[in-house]
């Protein structure tokens, strides 16, 4: 191979290699991680999803709300799995809040009717994971 060729792969393949560490992961700095609010209500679906799990809920006042949970690799070490929560469960869940007031945040715990107790493993003190210190 020439090196004029050699030169016109190397510079798409060198800016695809700086660029994919900058886009795997984001911080939590959406959430407001000083904030812990419980909400209650039922199950719509649990996405055992990478990146981030998700749980849909639809609270007692009708609102949808979307959670972030850690990756289904971290929750499976926490004793998760892909069938921990199944749609129509009752459950009560503590987060912290979207910053911008939309029905979202960053799950902490939840409680199940059974009482089975489900954690993610973050601080639930008010201290922030992963936020910039300004």
């Amino acid at each position: 191979m020439n090196s004029k060729i050699l030169r016109r792969l190397a510079a798409p393949v060198l800016m695809l290699a700086i660029a994919s560490p900058i886009a795997a992961h984001h911080s939590f700095a959406m959430f407001d991680q000083r904030q812990i609010m419980t909400i209650e209500g039922d199950v719509i679906e649990f996405q055992w999803t990478n990146p981030h799990a998700f749980i849909e809920l639809e609270a007692g006042d009708g609102r949808h709300w979307s959670i972030e949970l850690n990756s289904p690799n971290n929750l499976k070490r926490q004793g998760w799995n892909r069938v921990s929560l199944r749609s129509g469960e009752h459950i009560s869940l503590r987060m912290n809040p979207l910053r911008n007031g939309k029905p979202g945040g960053l799950f902490l715990d939840l409680r199940k009717a059974d009482g089975t107790v489900l954690d993610s493993g973050l601080p639930k003190n008010g201290q922030p994971v992963n936020v910039p210190q300004i």
